[in-house]
C-alpha cells in the first residue's frame, strides 16, 4: 500500500498524454489519499435542490467515511450537517430520503431543530449548554439549484464558479423542476477510470449504438480538441442559442476543475431519445426552440450534467473502493409535467440507462486490464481523447498541490 509521499513520487514521474500508472488506478493507499487529498477538500454535487422541495425535506449522502445529512430549514435554506448525534455519536437519520419537523435521534432521542441548534436532551444536568451541542455543519452551496457540500474545515473559493454556472443554467429552471426517475448503479472501477470514459467518445461508436443516434462524437463540438476550433455548425448553434440568452461557448475554468459547453446534437434532433425528438412536452427551459442542443457541464471530482431544452439529467460519481464507484443518475423534468401526459418514463430513459450500463462494462473492463502484471500506461489520441489529457492533468496537478502544499505543478506538454 502506497505512502502519501510514494504517492508524490509516483505522480512526478508520470509521462504527460498517457495514461496514469498502475497503482493510481488500484492501490488502497492511493485510493485512500485521494479521498484525504480531494473528496475530502473538494466541492462535490449532492443533489439538485428541487429533490428536497418542502421544509424538513432530507437526504442523506455518504462520503467515504463521512454521512452527510441535507436538509431545507424553515426558513427555505439548504443546510447539511454530519449524520452524527451531539450525545454519542449515533446515526441520525437512518433512511436515505425523508422528512419531518425536526431531527431526532433514534437512540436517545436528543432533538435537533432544523438549522442544526439542539432543542432537547433530557436530563443532562443544570451544567450542560445546548448551544454547545448543536449538529457539526458541512459547508453547502445551492449553486442554481445544484446543491454542492465541501467536508473540509475550510472550503475552497468557488465565487467564479456560482457566477458562471448562474449565467449558464439561467434558462433551465432547476428550482421548478422535480425527479422523474433515479438510477444508481456500481461500477467495479476506480473512480478515475469512471471519469476518464466520460471524458471522451472515442469509444461511442464502439459501444453506445443508442447514444449515438443523438450525441456528436466530434471532439470539436464538445470541448475536447486542443485546437480550441469549433466546426462550421457548432459555431452557428452557439450564436443561435447565445442569440436567445443560452450561453453556449466553451467556458473552462483556470484550475481545470469545471466547464460548461453547449453543443448541438446531431441531425437537428431535440433530446437524448431513439428518434431525436423531445422526451417531455412540458419543458423545463425557457429557450424558444427544441433543437438547442445539450448543455453540458462538469465540476470535478463529483459531477456531469446535460442541460437540454426538454429536460436536465444530472450524474454523481462516488467512490467506494480502489476499484468500486457509485453511479448515480436522475432525470429532471418541470414540477407539473405529468407522467404518462407530458412524458413516458422509458422514453426519457431508455438511451442513458443503456449508455451507463455500456460504460459500466468498458470501465469493469478497462479495471480488469489495468490489474493484469503487463499493463503500461498508453499513449492518449490527441485527437479523441483531449478531456482524459486535461482531466489526468487536473488529477496530478491538484494532488501534487494539495500534497506539497502548492508548491509544484505539472501540465502536459
Amino acid at each position: 500500500m502506497l505512502r502519501e509521499s510514494d504517492v508524490l513520487s509516483t505522480l512526478m514521474r508520470r509521462k504527460p498524454g498517457y495514461s496514469l500508472a498502475q497503482d493510481l488506478y488500484c492501490d488502497p493507499g492511493v485510493f485512500q489519499t485521494d479521498m484525504d487529498r480531494i473528496w475530502y477538500k473538494e466541492w462535490l454535487f449532492a443533489i439538485p435542490s428541487c429533490e428536497i422541495p418542502k421544509k424538513g425535506n432530507y437526504v442523506v449522502h455518504e462520503v467515504g467515511a463521512y454521512s452527510v445529512v441535507i436538509v431545507r430549514g424553515n426558513d427555505d435554506q439548504i443546510r447539511a450537517f454530519h449524520n452524527s448525534c451531539r450525545h454519542r455519536g449515533s446515526v441520525l437519520c437512518k433512511t436515505k430520503k425523508g422528512t419531518g419537523p425536526k431531527l431526532v435521534c433514534p437512540y436517545h432521542q436528543w432533538t435537533y431543530e432544523l438549522d442544526g441548534k439542539l432543542l432537547w436532551a433530557r436530563e443532562m444536568g443544570p451544567d450542560f449548554d445546548a448551544s454547545k451541542h448543536g449538529l457539526k455543519q458541512v459547508h453547502c452551496r445551492n449553486v442554481s439549484g445544484m446543491v454542492y457540500i465541501c467536508l473540509a474545515d475550510e472550503a475552497p473559493e468557488i465565487e467564479e464558479f456560482v457566477a458562471q454556472t448562474a449565467r449558464y443554467l439561467a434558462p433551465h429552471d432547476l428550482e421548478n423542476s422535480k425527479i422523474a426517475y433515479e438510477s444508481t448503479i456500481v461500477e467495479n472501477g476506480n473512480w478515475k477510470l469512471v471519469w476518464e470514459n466520460n471524458r471522451e467518445c472515442y469509444h461511442c461508436s464502439g459501444n453506445h449504438p443508442s447514444l449515438c443516434r443523438t450525441f456528436p462524437e466530434d471532439p470539436r463540438a464538445i470541448g475536447n480538441d486542443d485546437s480550441g476550433e469549433m466546426n462550421a455548425l457548432q459555431q452557428q448553434h452557439s450564436q443561435r442559442c447565445d442569440a436567445v440568452g443560452a450561453p453556449s461557448a466553451h467556458l473552462e475554468s483556470a484550475l481545470g476543475d469545471w466547464r460548461f459547453v453547449r453543443t448541438p446534437l446531431l441531425d437537428n434532433a431535440e433530446s437524448y431519445t431513439m428518434d431525436g425528438k423531445a422526451a417531455v412536452s412540458k419543458p423545463n427551459s425557457s429557450i424558444p426552440f427544441k433543437d438547442a442542443g445539450s448543455l453540458l457541464k462538469y465540476k470535478y471530482p463529483g459531477t456531469w450534467n446535460h442541460f437540454l431544452s426538454d429536460h436536465i439529467i444530472v450524474f454523481r460519481v462516488t467512490p467506494i473502493s480502489p476499484t468500486q464507484t457509485e453511479v448515480c443518475t436522475k432525470w429532471l423534468v418541470h414540477k407539473d409535467a405529468v407522467e404518462g401526459q407530458d412524458y413516458d418514463i422509458k422514453r426519457l430513459t431508455e438511451v442513458w440507462i443503456a449508455t451507463n450500463d455500456e460504460d459500466r462494462e468498458v470501465v469493469e473492463n478497462n479495471q480488469r486490464g489495468i490489474q493484469s502484471p503487463a499493463y503500461e500506461p498508453g499513449p492518449y489520441s490527441p485527437t479523441h481523447e483531449g478531456g482524459n489529457i486535461q482531466f489526468t492533468d487536473w488529477y496530478a496537478n491538484t494532488m501534487i498541490r494539495a500534497i506539497t502544499g502548492g508548491v509544484k505543478r505539472i501540465a502536459a506538454e
